[in-house]
């Protein structure tokens, strides 16, 4: 049985992203840009995804390009460190979230984006 994550909308998911980069002074604009860069969704191919109500594991499924440098993210996300997720979906959903932490805690937008 696959994980409840997985049956999650994407578009249930990306307001919470916004909403906690805002808190912290950052910008939906931002999030926009670490979600693009992780999945190579340009802002149409987002905004459409957000509109068809697709699940988390069908947004990461459709993405057109997952980025060569996703490997280099490593942290911790709600207690496990998002290198060691053996799951690759699960890897990938805590990859975005662990951007969207970096983000919120003020980090500069070249490291965030491994450059």
């Amino acid at each position: 049985m696959k994980p409840r994550i997985y049956t999650i909308a994407f578009s249930k998911v990306y307001p919470m992203y916004y909403q906690k980069a805002e808190k912290k002074g950052r910008t939906k604009e931002e999030v926009d840009t670490v979600t693009s860069w992780l999945t190579g969704y340009d802002e149409k191919g987002l905004r459409t995804q957000i509109e068809k109500n697709v699940d988390l594991e069908t947004f990461y499924a459709e993405a057109p390009q997952m980025n060569p440098n996703a490997h280099k993210i490593m942290g911790v996300v709600c207690g496990i460190r998002v290198e060691n997720i053996e799951d690759p979906l699960m890897q990938k959903i805590r990859w975005l979230d662990k951007l969207v932490d970096e983000l919120a805690r003020g980090k500069p937008m070249e490291k965030i984006l491994r450059s």
